[in-house]
């Protein structure tokens, strides 16, 4: 986060769920469905264009206070408006309505994170504990963990899962131009490839999600052959 842009750093996070479908086959020892492992080139073809279309750089490492407040404000309305409709309805809709709510919270956490980190390189660690940032970092940890928590516990990991790691990257991209001016390609065709590669690695996510082992009890078959 301190020595790159918001919007090049969280899009790569999405790359978790392939690590992790990677542990699960070669640790757990799944049997993975070819489907799976097709959403996975999915995900990291359309990943890799997004970056490469987009070009995100540039940005001010120190957002002005008015920013903060404005992007702090709607970002935390919203996650307050999403926690109470969660509380109430059917199972899927409150998993991915706090689903929702916690993937703001992590991108709030990410921006927190870059400005404690800045002020860790600016300051020192005295420094840093006398200003705001790390304490918001914890703040937004904690709410983001317990939404998440609470996501997980209501409804499926199919239903969460996937807006957790779709809306995450797309929050923090919103945040990235808000708070720290970044910028991206001035072309109007690679921007439209990266909006294109986005909706596409969206999509691989969610087929990624529905075709990996909905548990995580080992593949007989992959056990014994082991």
């Amino acid at each position: 986060m301190h020595n790159g842009p918001l919007s090049l750093v969280q899009p790569i996070l999405v790359t978790e769920l392939v690590f992790v479908l990677v542990l699960r086959r070669v640790w757990i020892h799944q049997d993975v469905a070819a489907a799976a492992w097709v959403s996975v080139l999915v995900v990291c073809l359309a990943l890799a264009v997004f970056l490469v279309a987009a070009e995100p750089s540039g940005g001010n490492p120190a957002p002005e206070t008015k920013q903060w407040l404005s992007a702090g404000l709607v970002f935390g309305a919203a996650i307050a408006v999403l926690t109470v409709l969660g509380r109430a309805g059917p199972p899927m809709r409150r998993a991915a309505v706090f689903a929702a709510a916690a993937a703001l919270c992590w991108a709030l956490e990410a921006t927190f994170l870059k400005a404690a980190t800045d002020t860790l390189a600016a300051f020192g660690v005295g420094g840093m504990l006398i200003r705001w940032p790390v304490y918001a970092l914890i703040a937004a940890g904690v709410a983001g963990t317990l939404l998440e928590q609470a996501a997980l516990h209501v409804g499926p990991l199919s239903v969460s899962q996937p807006i957790l790691v779709v809306i995450n990257p797309f929050a923090s991209i919103v945040l990235s131009v808000w708070l720290f001016g970044e910028r991206f390609s001035n072309s109007p065709a690679d921007i439209t490839v990266a909006v294109v590669s986005f909706a596409v690695m969206a999509a691989g996510i969610i087929m990624l999600t529905r075709t990996a082992p909905q548990d995580l009890t080992p593949s007989p078959t992959v056990y014994h052959e082991s």
